[in-house]
Order: structure tokens, then sequence, then C-alpha cells
């Protein structure tokens, strides 16, 4: 790879970790709202995050989120390894701009801004408004099996442009990123990179994708992640060369996001199997960096457990949905909220609070899992 003047190296020393010292001030305060430990089960832990990442307690409510969804078409797409055709990432796009897509009714039903971004879609650019194209980094990324996805500027470009992205969210007041993807072919990229991250074969980490491909298109799909494999291996070392090799224009962007938005202290809810492989990308160049992600959801892709069991991220919630756009995420949001709201609003009593275990507890109350905990899944 040619001589570049991006130095990722340079994430481990900027990302700090939430501030910790809070969870435990966080913690003394729910005991003075006199509910029994584990009460509110893991809002608890996700007010506490919250808490961790805005540096205050009580945690503000979360006021002013933001859908941000990186859209891409991928040349992997040519071997059938999905039930789109390939090339055809612009129709999700317009769905959701429309607010016809799952994730853009759900955007507007919980009254969250949207914002797309263009990285490699296969279209003409002028077929879509200026704001979603304007950083587009090329048509299509090339095929990860027998080619590099990207150039090393293209994909410096790329990972450069998540960066300014994440700056201009935490300059506009974003106080939470809902994460989403738009692609045809991109699972199979999410899938070759946690496979090289995580030391597996193809077919460990080859799933159905969102909308459920037969046996002959999983064959062909698994076949492709092994050829992509085969070239990702040799370039582990370098992060940003292994995004070029097999991730694509758009993986490579959420990729600096990720990462820049840890620099500038934005939480991030993750979707799907894309923005955990990307998250599984930044954990390799910086180990602090996944304190600031929260995984809202898991869906039924085996990659995507690999890579959120690698980053030892317990999912908010379990509905196996693989439709991508951040509609998973945007399910968990709710959630997020409400343990935002329940970590600042709930009045604290003054002086000693009385200790669990009396006549009206039960034998479970307070306990993960008992009567008094809330399942999040």
């Amino acid at each position: 790879m040619s001589e570049r003047s991006l130095d990722l190296d340079d994430f481990s020393d900027l990302i700090e970790r939430p501030h910790g010292g809070l969870r435990q001030e966080a913690e003394e305060r729910r005991a003075l709202t006199g509910l029994p430990p584990r009460a509110l089960g893991r809002l608890e832990d996700v007010g506490e995050w919250l808490g961790s990442a805005q540096a205050r307690v009580p945690v503000r409510p979360v006021a002013r989120p933001r859908l941000v969804v990186f859209a891409g078409d991928h040349g992997v797409a040519e071997l059938g390894v999905s039930t789109r055709q390939p090339g055809t990432a612009a129709e999700l796009v317009r769905e959701l701009l429309d607010g016809t897509s799952p994730a853009g009714i759900l955007a507007r039903q919980f009254e969250v801004p949207v914002r797309v971004v263009d990285m490699a879609l296969d279209c003409d650019p002028g077929t879509l408004p200026a704001e979603v194209t304007r950083h587009r980094v090329r048509r299509s990324s090339g095929r990860l099996d027998t080619e590099d996805a990207l150039t090393p500027e293209e994909a410096e470009e790329a990972f450069r442009t998540g960066m300014v992205l994440a700056d201009e969210e935490a300059d506009a007041g974003t106080d939470l990123v809902v994460l989403g993807d738009l692609s045809v072919g991109g699972t199979t990229a999410a899938a070759t990179l946690i496979a090289a991250l995580c030391g597996t074969d193809a077919s460990v980490v080859t799933g159905r994708g969102g909308g459920g491909i037969d046996d002959l298109t999983w064959m062909r799909k698994c076949a492709a992640v092994r050829d992509g494999l085969r070239r990702a291996r040799p370039v582990l070392g370098d992060q940003l060369q292994l995004l070029a090799a097999v991730g694509g224009a758009d993986l490579t962007a959420m990729t600096g996001f990720l990462l820049q938005s840890a620099v500038r202290h934005t939480p991030v809810v993750l979707d799907g199997v894309v923005s955990a492989a990307c998250a599984l990308v930044g954990q390799r160049v910086a180990f602090r960096a996944p304190d600031w992600w929260l995984a809202g959801q898991a869906g039924s892709e085996p990659a995507q457990a690999k890579a959120l069991d690698r980053l030892a991220a317990d999912p908010l919630l379990e509905q196996g949905v693989e439709l991508g756009g951040g509609t998973g995420a945007l399910l968990a949001l709710p959630l997020v909220r409400a343990a935002a709201a329940l970590a600042a609003e709930l009045p604290v009593r003054e002086g000693p609070v009385a200790a669990p275990g009396g006549p009206d507890d039960g034998p479970d109350a307070g306990r993960p899992g008992g009567p008094a905990a809330l399942d999040a899944t």
C-alpha cells in the first residue's frame, strides 16, 4: 500500500474510556431512589452507560438522537449472493428517504431525523438529493473475492469522510447516534471482515442475509467469503488496508465514523452485522473505543454473534431483525430513552434507604431476572 498521511494508531491515544468514576456515583444515586438493586434490569446498565458517556450524574435525557445510515453497492453482489439484484441499493435509500421503509417509518414514529450518506451507490448521483451523494467515493466497491474493494486513496478518503461526519454530528449537538447501513452485498463484506478478525472459516460466519437466501445462494455467498478471506488474511495487521481489500467504501466510512464518535464522546447504538463488523475493526484500532458503543439488537446472522462476542457486547434486544437501515437499532431507542429518563428523573430520598428484603420483598426481588427486573430482550 502506498504511503498515506492517516495514522490509525493515533486513535489509541485520542480515545478515552467513558467517565468510569461516575458509574459508582450513578449506582449510589439509584440506591437513594429506594428501588431494590437490579429492579430496572438492563435499564440500569444503559442509564449508567449514558451517564458515563455524558460525564454527568444524573444523566441528561436523550433529546437529540440522529439516525445515520451509510449506503453503498458492492461488486461481490455480481456473484448472486443476495436476493436483491446487484446495484439496487439506491432503491432502498429512496424508500428510507420517502419514509416508506421500516426504518423510515420507525424514525418518523420516534421523531428521529435521518441522515443518509452515499459512499458507493451504483446509480446516477443526480437521481438522489445532493446532500446524500456529496460524499460518494466511487460508484460501487470492487469485487472483494478477486480485487481490492477500494484503492488506498479511496479507502483513506472514505475513512476520513466518516470522521468528518462524526465531527459534524457532535458539533450539531447530536447526543446519541443510531447507526445503520443500506447495501447490496454488504453482509458478505461484513462476514469476510469478521471471519478474518476472529480467525474463523467462511461457513461459520455466512448467514442468510435480510432476504433469507436459498441454499444455492448461500453456497455462492460462502464461496465469496472464502475467497475474500484469502485476500484479507495477509493484511490483517493494517486495518485501513484490510478495509480497502474487502470492506468497501460504506464499511470503511462507518469505521471512521465509529472511531471519531468515540473521540468526540458521542454514544452510538449499533444495528446489525455490518455495524458489528465495523465495530470489530474499530476495536482492533483502539481497544477503548467499544465502550462508547451499545449493541442495539441481535439479528440472526452468525457473523454478528461472533463479532458481538469478541466485542463483549450484550445486545439490548433480540428480535432477529435483518432489514438494515438501522431498523433494529431504532427498535432499541425507546429503551435507551427510557433508561435515560428513569436515571434522570427518579426522585431520590433524603437519609438512609431501607435495605431490600422486607416483608413485601419476594425471594427473587432485586435479582437480575427476578420479577422486579425488566427483561429488555
